[in-house]
């Protein structure tokens, strides 16, 4: 005992002295003034972009659905207009468009750019569904000028860095937006429609569906779980191309969990904004359909998920441990907003 604590003693006092040593060499008294000055410019820097990146992940505050046209409510307005105003939220909010960052301290983020991403691939479904259903008449109606020339430029990859760069055709396909909707408010002309029928708002529910359908599916595989293959289930004599065991070990990986999280509240706030304003487009539709109720408690579960995140971060305990799990509470609400549009669906689908 008596040797060991020799040694402890020891190795205490070199290690004490050689820190002293390291201090005075580089930031005390003796250390050259260049290169003290150079580390007290390096620290200083690390802080402020530690300061910037904090500001720039704060994730942007919901706005009201505004409708400014001077001759009354023009239908597909809300919905062109806030399209066009989450696009400018995203290439416009604090930092700008942070995805494709190859500079710090946008490199070293990734919360916010799933944010974004699961921001985009709404954008990229509604201007879809406004090209191929909302604007045309009839399946074989000409396509909208200007959606026709949006809706690629959203699919432009949201992480690339080089040409095209994703902020430039994003920005061009806003702008193309912005002018079908100038030519949508105009009542001279009439190439420009949006029609507000219960077979263009399933046609697009369903794509929603399915994505709040695979977010909760992802959401919940964060504890990891083995799950019955139901692939073919209802489908007398379907096949696949391979086949595949009868239960499956589904998981996120403990990389990704946080990415999804923020992915999922990208999208729910994106879908809240469109839904209200599809609420105001569709309204007689929906009253018609006795199906304004329905609507309007899928936005509140959505809402739901925008509620502010007091955990410095995304904690995924096992369900029922001692941790919380921010990923099933999160699936939770998706999963509820998920289940009531699949039931208005069917009510767009009744008579």
């Amino acid at each position: 005992m008596f040797f060991f604590k020799k040694i402890t003693t020891a190795w205490r006092l070199f290690f004490s002295g050689a820190s002293e040593t390291l201090s005075e060499d580089y930031i005390g008294k003796n250390a050259p003034p260049k290169l003290r000055a150079g580390l007290y410019i390096t620290l200083l820097a690390l802080l402020l972009l530690l300061v910037l990146g904090w500001h720039w992940s704060q994730e942007p505050a919901e706005f009201n659905i505004q409708i400014k046209s001077n001759t009354g409510i023009v239908i597909g307005e809300a919905t062109t207009s806030t399209l066009i105003r989450v696009i400018d939220v995203l290439l416009d909010k604090p930092g700008g468009y942070l995805s494709n960052d190859i500079m710090p301290p946008g490199v070293w983020m990734d919360n916010q750019p799933s944010w974004e991403y699961g921001v985009m691939i709404q954008v990229r479904d509604l201007s879809k569904a406004m090209r191929e259903s909302f604007s045309r008449s009839q399946s074989q109606s000409a396509e909208d000028s200007d959606l026709s020339m949006a809706e690629p430029r959203f699919n432009v990859d949201h992480v690339r860095w080089a040409a095209p760069w994703p902020e430039r055709e994003y920005r061009e396909g806003r702008n193309y937006v912005a002018s079908y909707l100038e030519r949508l408010s105009d009542e001279e002309a009439f190439n420009a429609q949006f029609y507000a029928r219960a077979d263009n708002l399933r046609y697009w529910l369903g794509t929603v569906e399915k994505r709040l359908g695979s977010l909760s599916q992802r959401l919940a595989a964060s504890v990891g779980q083995r799950r019955i293959n139901t692939d073919l289930s209802g489908s007398l004599g379907a096949r696949q191309s391979t086949a595949v065991p009868h239960e499956l070990m589904v998981k996120t990986s403990w990389w990704q969990i946080d990415n999804v999280f923020y992915e999922a509240r990208g999208t729910s706030w994106a879908l809240v904004h469109f839904l209200k304003a599809v609420e105001v487009d569709f309204g007689d539709v929906l009253a018609k359909k006795n199906a304004t109720a329905s609507l309007q408690q899928i936005i509140r579960e959505l809402e739901m998920t925008q509620r502010p995140l007091r955990s410095p971060m995304i904690v995924n305990g096992e369900g029922f441990g001692l941790l919380a799990n921010h990923s099933l509470v999160m699936a939770s609400y998706i999963s509820r907003a998920n289940a009531a549009i699949i039931d208005l669906r069917e009510l767009m689908s009744q008579g």
